[in-house]
This record gives structure tokens, C-alpha cells and sequence, in this order.
């Protein structure tokens, strides 16, 4: 009995050391112990939607719940001008038909939380999800906090937790953005002519504030001055509910990963220290393996995994990386004037990504409805069946000792996605798993041939030599040879498949 009372004290302190070893204080310091799991280094891919009340009007873009409300005599909001006088047009006045009034038309009628994750396995994505909350204020999860949710109003029904079951049956992550800081200003609260000034929906619209606290955007003025006005600190009620919200989707879905969208500098500090520790001990108990992002400087480096949002990476980074895009050009909710972006756009864009180290978290634009736009669906269906010929040349790869070549410069820096051309056959990206090493080229080339300047022996970068170049897709044998200016392969007549071409390289 004594080595048995022995034993159990020593299991208890062994359990209760390695209990203290895993907590995360909410403290940076202790929050930067916390590592990014393999999963997300291995996915690569993700699939995530805009879509809410705003899906509605499907006028321009998700800024409508915003831009509706926008003084048409401001100078400063030319933007907005055209929002407002189509609202006021098609709708009515602002203190008759606010944006509260199109929470009952989002019926969502035609949603199937099975086919979309049905979809998104298809498209080869490995973690998805919704978006849990815009900056409109309105939750798409079944809320005790809120009368504002997907499960009292417009659809009635629980949105995060049908798509949490079905995404988690086929064996991909479930992931929740959260916009909610955004809220803060997002309605001129202040506006007496119009619903978001009524105390009876400030459990909507947001916090009492007097015009000129928070303006989107900046005025011309104070971008000259570089002013410090743009992120104030909400008040201590906007900060807890901003957490309180969080802890109800950890708790309610426990999801994998969950991203934020930019203007954290609204919560404060304390606040973001909070979740974070909230987040990680609760997978800790749970045995999960999470991932939390965020923008610019939000969260202290090395605590989370940093996101950039249409944009990317000029050059290979020696840590995880996500990007977030959308598959329009203009909008990242349904708008009835959309530009998608080509399927080989979106290709070439996720293999650069992934070359330097980067993951892809893809934006697509649901109808009010619930339908996924026709287009988008064919966009998603040609990306799986590409990443299903080629994907062993992204999931579970690692950065090479250089990214890529070719003459295809990215611009860094927030929005900066349009900047940056599409890429063409002399644009070649690298992947390794093991001792495989894999060269993307982003183009079919003309002359029938393809010549990988970086693996030349005057480049002295490889560590054996070659045995045999497999281009994925193909049986067919290819006739190559490694020389000083570099690896040289003779292609079949025809290309197999379609946009990037995966060159498997064995030593």
C-alpha cells in the first residue's frame, strides 16, 4: 500500500509539472512558447467565405453595411456617395430600411453545409470555415450572447456548427475569422437621421460615439499628417463582449484555427493576451493542435502565425506564413458584377506562396441564398483536380534552399495583389519532401523545352546527382541533362493537364 501511495503521489506531480509546463499565461513571453503545428505547415490550402446579411444587396463589395450610411455631401466619401444614393434608391430611407433590415431577406435557403464541404474536399482545400462575424455585428453562430445571430434571425440555424460537422467528417480542419473589432465606428452611431443612432439596436450597430471618433477612411489630411487617430481603444464593455464572443466559439466549436482580420489595435492589449492564452490552454485540455493569425503588429511576433492579406512574400521566409485572397478581384462577398480570377491566376499564386514557406487561405463569395456562384464552383473543381495530379509537389512540402527563378518579381505590402503580373514559363518554383525535390514550372514553354538555370552545376546547390526528372501526369520518359548552365529536359510534344507543371526530381 505505501509503494502504491508512492507511486500515485509521483504520477500526480509528474502530471502536475507537465500541466504547468503547458499553461500559457497571458503574458507575450509565455504565449511565444507556443508552437505551429504540422498540420498547417503540411495543409497549404484553405477555402473560407464572406457571407451575411451583406450578401444581400450584393452591391460593390462587403463594405456595403459601411458605405450605405455615408454622407453624400462629404467630400471625403466619393465611395460612399454612390452606396448611399443606391440604397436610398432601391431600398428607401436610412431611418426606415437600415441595414438591420436585411437580416430577414438573408434566408439562406438554399444552404447545404454538406455540399459545400463536399466542395471544398474537392477543391483539395484541407481547412475551411466561415466567417463568424463581420465587422455588421451580426454572428453566424448560435449565440447566448447576441439576439443578433444566424440561429434567432434570417436563416435560423446554426451556420458555424452544420459547416463545423460536415467539414471535420471529411478530414479537414475547421477554422473561424473574426472581424468584430471592426464594429467599433463601423455605424454612425451618431447619425440621428438614421436607425444606427436608435438605443433600442445598439446591440447591433455598436457603441454610442460622436461623429469624428472613428472615420473610414482617413481623410486626405490626416494620411498627409500620418495620423494616430485611426485605431482608437474601445471602451472596457466593447472589449469584453469583442472576448466574451471569442470564448463562445472556442468553447461551442473548438476550431482549429482562427483568424483575424486587421484593426486589433481597437481591442486592448490585454484583451489580445487574454484570448490567446484562453485559445491555447483550451486546446492544450483538448489535446488540439491550433492555429491563430493575425495582421501587422497585433500580436507579438513569434506567438501566432503572421497573415498578409492579398498580398505575399518577395522572397523565402524561415517561418509558417498564411495569405489571405479573395477569388474576385473586387469584392470578397457575392456581388452581382463580379471579376473572378482565373483558375491558373490562383495556381500560380498558391505555388509561389507555398515555395516560400506560406499557406493559402482562399476567399469565396456565397449568394444570400446560400448557392455557391456557378463560376466559383468550376474555379474550385479545376484547382482539385490540379492539386489532385500535382499536390504531392505541395501538401507536406518544405521551402528548398532558394524559392524559385525567373523574371517575375512580387510586390510586397498590404492590397498589393494587383500589382504583380501573371507569371509565364520562364518562372520556375521549388518544393522539397525528403529528398525529393520539386520544380514548378508556371507555363507550358513554346520551344518544347525547359531549362532550370538554378540546378546548374556552376550553381553547386544540389548534393547528388540526378537520377530521373518525372514530369506528374505523364508516363512518358524525359531525355535530360544536368550542364553548367542548367538542368536542361525535353518535354513530350503536348502538355499534360494544365496550368503549373510539377517536374519530380529523384537523386
Amino acid at each position: 500500500m505505501r509503494t502504491l501511495f508512492l507511486v500515485l503521489v509521483w504520477m500526480m506531480a509528474v502530471n502536475f509539472v507537465a500541466a504547468q509546463e503547458k499553461n500559457y499565461e497571458a503574458d507575450w513571453q509565455s504565449l511565444k512558447k507556443h508552437e505551429t503545428p504540422d498540420w498547417f505547415k503540411d495543409a497549404k490550402f484553405g477555402i473560407y467565405c464572406h457571407w451575411g446579411p451583406y450578401s444581400v444587396p450584393a452591391y460593390e463589395n462587403e463594405w456595403y453595411s459601411h458605405w450605405m450610411y455615408t454622407s453624400p455631401n462629404n467630400p471625403e466619401h466619393k465611395q460612399g456617395k454612390r452606396f448611399y444614393e443606391h440604397h436610398t434608391q432601391t431600398y428607401g430611407p436610412l431611418n426606415e430600411f437600415g441595414y438591420k433590415d436585411f437580416i430577414p431577406m438573408f434566408k439562406a435557403e438554399k444552404f447545404n453545409a454538406a455540399q459545400w464541404a463536399d466542395l471544398f474536399e474537392k477543391a483539395g482545400a484541407k481547412f475551411a470555415g466561415p466567417v463568424s462575424e463581420h465587422a455588421d455585428g451580426f454572428a453566424m453562430w448560435d449565440s447566448k450572447l447576441t439576439r443578433w445571430n444566424a440561429k434567432n434571425m434570417g436563416p435560423k440555424r446554426d451556420i458555424m456548427g452544420e459547416l463545423a460537422r460536415e467539414i471535420r467528417k471529411r478530414d479537414m480542419k475547421f477554422i473561424a475569422t473574426y472581424h468584430r473589432q471592426w464594429l467599433f465606428g463601423w455605424f454612425p452611431t451618431w447619425d440621428e437621421s438614421t436607425d444606427a443612432s436608435n438605443p433600442e439596436f445598439a446591440d447591433l450597430y455598436g457603441p454610442k460615439l460622436k461623429k469624428g471618433d472613428f472615420q473610414y477612411p482617413l481623410s486626405t489630411k490626416e494620411l498627409d499628417e500620418g495620423s494616430d487617430r485611426y485605431y482608437p481603444v474601445g471602451d472596457k464593455k466593447f472589449n469584453e463582449e469583442w472576448l466574451a464572443r471569442l470564448k463562445e466559439i472556442i468553447d461551442n466549436y473548438n476550431p482549429d484555427l482562427v483568424w483575424f482580420d486587421n484593426k486589433m489595435d481597437v481591442i486592448d492589449e490585454a484583451y489580445r493576451k487574454e484570448f490567446l492564452s484562453y485559445y491555447y490552454n483550451h486546446a492544450e485540455r483538448n489535446q488540439q493542435k491550433v492555429v491563430a493569425t493575425y495582421k501587422f503588429y497585433d500580436f507579438a511576433k513569434g506567438t501566432a502565425v503572421l497573415d498578409v492579406e492579398r498580398a505575399r512574400m518577395s522572397e523565402m521566409k524561415d517561418f509558417p506564413w498564411l495569405t489571405d485572397d479573395s477569388i474576385d478581384w473586387k469584392a470578397w462577398s457575392h456581388i452581382s458584377n463580379p471579376n473572378y480570377k482565373s483558375t491558373n491566376r490562383i495556381i500560380d499564386f498558391l505555388v509561389d506562396v507555398v515555395s516560400k514557406n506560406g499557406c493559402l487561405l482562399l476567399n469565396i463569395t456565397p449568394k444570400a441564398n446560400g448557392e455557391i456562384p456557378g463560376p466559383v464552383q468550376e474555379r474550385l473543381l479545376e484547382i482539385g483536380e490540379w492539386l489532385k495530379h500535382n499536390g504531392e509537389a505541395i501538401y507536406g512540402t518544405r521551402p528548398w534552399e532558394v524559392y524559385g527563378e525567373g523574371p517575375a518579381k512580387v510586390i510586397e505590402g498590404h492590397l498589393s495583389e494587383r500589382k504583380n503580373p501573371d507569371n509565364t514559363a520562364d518562372d520556375i518554383r521549388f518544393t522539397k519532401k525528403g529528398d525529393t525535390l520539386y520544380a514548378i514550372q508556371l507555363d507550358w514553354p513554346k520551344n518544347g523545352k525547359t531549362i532550370i538555370r538554378t540546378l546548374g552545376r556552376e550553381k553547386n546547390l544540389l548534393k547528388g546527382e540526378i537520377k530521373s526528372v518525372e514530369l506528374l501526369g505523364s508516363t512518358e520518359k524525359l531525355k535530360f541533362s544536368r550542364e553548367k548552365d542548367g538542368l536542361h529536359i525535353n518535354l513530350p510534344k503536348e502538355p499534360k493537364g494544365k496550368h503549373a507543371y510539377v517536374f519530380k526530381l529523384t537523386f
